[in-house]
């Protein structure tokens, strides 16, 4: 399933706008990169009817703002238009002007109109006007426009930087990802895929509250990039240090281990054995208990089979790809609700490395990245956000009893304006 809409999948999820498999139903790949990403526009398909208290309007006021030393800063907005037929929808260059290409006769053609939003000086706020939209991503350059291209259907040909003929592998860029209907507006930052350029966002809504995540530390990026280094050097696994991408002699991105995996299958080849064996060797003898949904599933690690056998549910070890994309082999989802629930639970608490250390899921916060073997990459990258806020791993919205919420998300029923601002000056 191509990943914008796995994305827009888990956005609808959580407006209640799709009946739900599970609570936090996750592509993620929520963004599994692509060599070649590619957004269609969906068929037009019958709206529900949300019932809700508020109705957020028929657009939203978005205000970019430039934080970065640079004058030649562009933002770009993208997604599904609800209103216009779920058509393929682009905010054009004025910031107003929404643009819905046509289906192009051949592949890679280029967008008709200009949709690079000029930010202006250092410290400007461009404010724009949206119409309501699903699986929508604002996109921040910096010292060149991205390039998008369309392919029949229409279908949106995505910046990647996993593909090397991209033109855009080499600027640096990012975004954050948003979905906004009649029920709520709704906002994350996201580091699955990688780290690059600070995005922050404020929600100021009608009543006056204001929501806010912070996103990277001032340097944050040099700081990531080096700790990879360091975790190298630290336990000799080479893949964490191939994650750092270098352009000019500077930092450009840090790779997710699910993206540099991608570019590199070899990359982090067994790493997971070891914990997924001491996991199957603890559960033998030990019961573990997951809860799903305010409903707790019990089991343990079967001797007939080797399999974790949870309920009705039972699942094989988890392979390091498994592991680090959340959303292959035994974390494939599929008709079985109950399945559905227990993966995103499973899978981030692999990912958190929790599972030695509590037999119930999911864990405290205390208890995150402590095992030596972990994924370090979010580890890192949640000690570098000012509020350790932000996805860096698909199922990271999967909660813990005692803290709060590590994927770094606002929202509300009633939103007035969301800002979004690129860079930490």
């Amino acid at each position: 399933m191509p990943r914008i809409f796995k994305s827009l999948r888990r956005q609808l999820l959580r407006l209640r706008l799709l009946p739900s498999k599970s609570k936090a139903q996750k592509p993620v790949q929520q963004h599994n990169v692509q060599d070649t990403s590619t957004t269609a526009a969906p068929k037009p398909t019958k709206q529900q009817t949300v019932v809700s208290p508020y109705d957020t309007g028929t657009t939203l006021s978005i205000a970019l703002t430039n934080n970065t030393t640079s004058a030649n800063v562009y933002a770009f907005i993208t997604g599904t238009a609800i209103s216009s037929r779920n058509s393929l929808f682009l905010l054009q260059a004025d910031g107003q002007t929404p643009y819905y290409p046509l289906s192009p006769m051949k592949t890679t053609q280029p967008l008709q109109v200009n949709c690079a939003i000029p930010l202006g000086a250092p410290g400007n706020v461009v404010t724009v006007t949206i119409p309501q939209i699903v699986g929508g991503r604002i996109w921040f350059s910096i010292d060149a426009p991205l390039t998008f291209l369309l392919n029949p259907g229409p279908a949106l040909v995505e910046p990647s930087v996993t593909n090397p003929s991209d033109p855009n592998l080499n600027i640096n860029w990012g975004f954050a990802e948003f979905t906004f209907t009649s029920a709520q507006l709704y906002a994350n930052i996201s580091y699955v895929d990688f780290v690059s350029i600070p995005i922050a966002l404020t929600l100021e809504t009608a009543d006056g509250t204001t929501k806010s995540i912070s996103g990277l530390n001032r340097g944050g990026l040099d700081s990531i990039c080096e700790q990879l280094q360091q975790q190298s050097q630290a336990d000799g696994v080479d893949g964490w240090a191939d994650l750092v991408v270098k352009y000019g002699g500077r930092n450009l991105r840090a790779l997710s281990p699910n993206t540099g995996m991608v570019v590199n299958q070899n990359a982090f080849a067994g790493y997971w054995d070891p914990y997924v064996n001491h996991v199957w060797s603890q559960y033998s003898t030990q019961q573990l208990t997951v809860n799903a949904q305010s409903v707790n599933v019990t089991g343990g690690v079967s001797s007939s089979s080797n399999q974790l056998v949870l309920g009705n549910e039972s699942f094989d070890k988890p392979s390091t790809q498994d592991i680090f994309s959340c959303n292959t082999g035994v974390f494939a989802t599929g008709s079985s609700a109950t399945r559905n629930v227990l993966i995103p639970q499973l899978a981030a608490s692999f990912n958190r490395t929790t599972l030695l250390a509590s037999n119930y899921v999911p864990a405290s916060q205390s208890t995150y990245y402590e095992n030596t073997i972990t994924n370090h990459y979010s580890r890192i990258v949640h000690s570098e956000n000012a509020d350790g806020k932000g996805y860096a791993f698909p199922y990271d919205d999967a909660g813990s009893p005692d803290g709060p919420d590590q994927s770094g998300y606002v929202n509300d029923p009633n939103p007035r304006v969301l800002t979004v601002t690129v860079g930490q000056g």
